[in-house]
């Protein structure tokens, strides 16, 4: 924008002025005023003016770089057969990483975790070998009078007694621990809750186990009518706890007759008395064995970063993110997971190679930027959840995130605007008071792609701005924006997300836009501000 003609047409100076004419007190006071204002204003506006500015063509040059035959190798490679889904962990999720590590190699991208380009963090998985449940001398049968539950550590236990404490539930509205002393004893519970009880969060298995825990019991049998049962699983889900600060309480579902038999009662109407409200807590004797043993393995799984050094700001980061896991395989079945998120893995690497292209004829960034590709963000953010927790580079000296997780489809529900030139831009509103301003003027100086703000609120019952990996940088004060197309539905987690389907012209467009935007933070003179609160809703 122009800036205002102020003091130039300012009616005192349409005098006409002689030589050796005084200005008056009043006048002299105004246009000091006025003056002040100026420069405050062009102060303001002048990270915006920069922007504003003509054409970059260093900037136009890199991006043009960026291109569909690119996005396509890079595309069929990640998304092939081959890569059997990228499920974490799995050996098509270390041939992808040694895919994406050769790119960042033959770019010139130096090795981002001290000479390698791995960060690599541990998961394990557990397994169990047996488990045995004793009453009173008697011997009960796994899956048709009891099962463990598989959060158990490898133990054996006897006891004497066990305390029966109702339902087990124990919130603002109810305690069925009262007055019971039950540390460092066996408890009996119900599963379920009362007639006309509203369930919450504390009525479940898991919410019972924990007030059970809490009170220093030892270990929990709960009720169920659910008997006989499958057989469990053997195995549990990979995971990243292998070492936990607290371990849960000792716990197994036992059938309405085993607790029949413990109690004296009846097993045909136990359920019934239960339900009536008739069994009161109380101390039963009882002889009690309980045993559970398991093993557990041990995998790994990494990200994958490269980084391009700046050149007087080197110290201060830009990140540019993506996940390159998805669902593996199912049986023979393969998860593709070519939008999610191939797509945005083949982004980054083309922004990788577009950056160090301008690097080569001397127009590098001023401040580095650390590429990188993160595992496990379909098991819960784990890659970039540890980066964050063990950072190579100081978080306080990361300036932004920009993530990228699904830039290669069109949203089939969007009903505005041009879906063929659209992205939903989500977080850049919520940590810096920079951060939109420039990504808007960014846009509209280069690419004019429709920044649709659906997903931005926090209240969206899809949860979006939660749900990739951004969302651990935002937790820790870090300024976001996330790169999204929507893609909900059709193919979504399905096998059929293959890199045939891609829109790859509007994937070039989307990522040359967050090329462009990367550009400007690499290059500006401040780091972005840190200036709003993070909100998050109730119920999170």
């Amino acid at each position: 924008m122009p800036v205002p003609d102020t003091i130039t047409n300012h009616p005192d100076f349409s005098l006409p002025l002689q030589e050796g004419i005084i200005f008056n007190t009043n006048f002299i006071k105004h246009n000091i005023t006025m003056t002040k204002k100026l420069i405050v204003c062009l102060l303001l506006s002048l990270p915006l003016l920069s922007i504003a500015q003509k054409k970059d063509k260093n900037a136009m040059k890199a991006a043009a770089s960026i291109t569909v035959e690119d996005m396509k190798k890079h595309l069929y490679i990640i998304a092939s057969k081959e890569m059997e889904g990228r499920g974490t962990p799995s050996p098509g999720l270390e041939r992808a990483a040694n895919y994406i590590e050769s790119q960042f190699k033959s770019i010139g991208l130096v090795p981002g975790n001290n000479g390698s380009y791995r960060q690599t963090y541990p998961l394990y998985k557990d397994s169990m070998q047996g488990a045995n449940l004793k009453i009173n001398g008697a011997v009960l049968n796994m899956d048709k009078d009891f099962q463990p539950i598989t959060s158990n550590y490898t133990a054996e236990m006897r006891f004497s007694e066990v305390v029966f404490a109702g339902y087990g539930i124990s919130d603002d509205k109810r305690d069925d621990y009262k007055e019971l002393k039950v540390a460092g004893k066996l408890v009996l519970i119900f599963d379920g809750v009362p007639s006309g009880y509203k369930t919450s969060p504390s009525t479940t298995v898991v919410g019972k186990m924990n007030a059970a825990g809490s009170r220093g019991a030892a270990a929990v049998l709960i009720v169920n009518s659910n008997f006989p049962r499958n057989k469990i699983s053997m195995n549990s889900n990979w995971s990243m706890n292998g070492y936990k600060a607290t371990q849960p309480v000792f716990a197994f579902t036992i059938s309405p007759g085993e607790a029949a038999r413990m109690m004296g009662e009846d097993k045909t109407t136990i359920m019934d008395k239960m339900k009536a409200g008739t069994l009161t807590a109380k101390t039963y004797s009882a002889e009690i064995e309980l045993g559970y043993s398991k093993t557990t393995k041990m995998n790994s799984a990494s990200n994958v970063l490269g980084v391009l050094e700046g050149t007087d700001l080197k110290d201060e980061y830009v990140f540019i993110t993506s996940h390159y896991d998805h669902l593996g395989m199912r049986d023979t079945i393969i998860f593709y997971g070519a939008d999610d998120d191939g797509s945005g893995t083949t982004g980054v690497i083309e922004m990788a190679e577009a950056f160090a292209k301008a690097k080569q004829l001397g127009k590098g960034p001023r401040r580095s930027i650390v590429f990188m590709a993160v595992s496990g963000e379909e098991k819960g953010l784990w890659g970039s959840g540890y980066y964050t927790d063990h950072p190579i580079f100081p978080l306080e000296k990361t300036t932004v995130d920009l993530n990228i997780d699904m830039i290669g489809r069109s949203d089939s529900s969007r009903k505005v605007g041009d879906s063929t030139n659209y992205i939903y831009v989500v977080g850049d509103d919520k940590i810096s008071s920079d951060l939109k301003l420039i990504s808007e003027a960014v846009n509209k100086k280069y690419t004019k792609v429709e920044l649709d703000y659906k997903f931005n609120d926090p209240n969206d019952r899809n949860r979006i701005y939660f749900r990739s990996d951004h969302y651990n940088f935002a937790e820790k004060g870090i300024p976001i924006i996330f790169y999204y197309d929507g893609m909900l539905k059709a193919d979504y987690h399905r096998p059929t997300d293959t890199p045939d389907k891609i829109n790859y012209p509007l994937m070039v467009k989307r990522t040359q836009l967050i090329f462009y935007t990367a550009w400007e933070m690499a290059n500006r003179n401040e780091m972005l501000k840190r200036d709003m609160k993070l909100e998050i809703p109730k119920g999170f």
